[in-house]
């Protein structure tokens, strides 16, 4: 499974931005989609997460203003952010897991700026 992130940009404090994440497969039968971050220095994070039949979670640091979704007819994951916050600012990767396996994508820079 190949997966190409994108969306990400340079945005003030406040801003918006939604991040895509296309699979080369059909994500229906996938487990678990995901979005996790790593920030200069940092491990990489899991941000928000949605299972097959649709129930979310969110780590804490974004409740409230990350939302998670999926289109199986697209094939698409996406991640909406809204109220960023320069702590925000890290390399956004798309996970897919199938059949036990994991599969990322390249990541997309996510900029907030105070």
């Amino acid at each position: 499974v190949q997966l190409q992130a994108s969306g990400g940009g340079l945005v003030q404090a406040g801003g918006s931005l939604r991040l895509s994440c296309v699979a080369s497969e059909s994500i229906a039968s996938m487990t678990g989609l995901g979005w996790y971050r790593q920030g200069p220095g940092d491990q990489r994070e899991r941000v928000a997460h949605i299972t097959t039949g649709g129930r979310t979670n969110y780590a804490d640091s974004v409740k409230g203003r990350f939302t998670i979704s999926r289109d199986n007819t697209k094939n698409t994951v996406y991640l909406q952010m809204n109220s960023l916050k320069p702590e925000d600012t890290a390399v956004y990767y798309c996970n897919a897991v199938r059949a036990g396996f994991d599969h990322w994508g390249q990541g997309t820079q996510v900029t907030v700026s105070s």
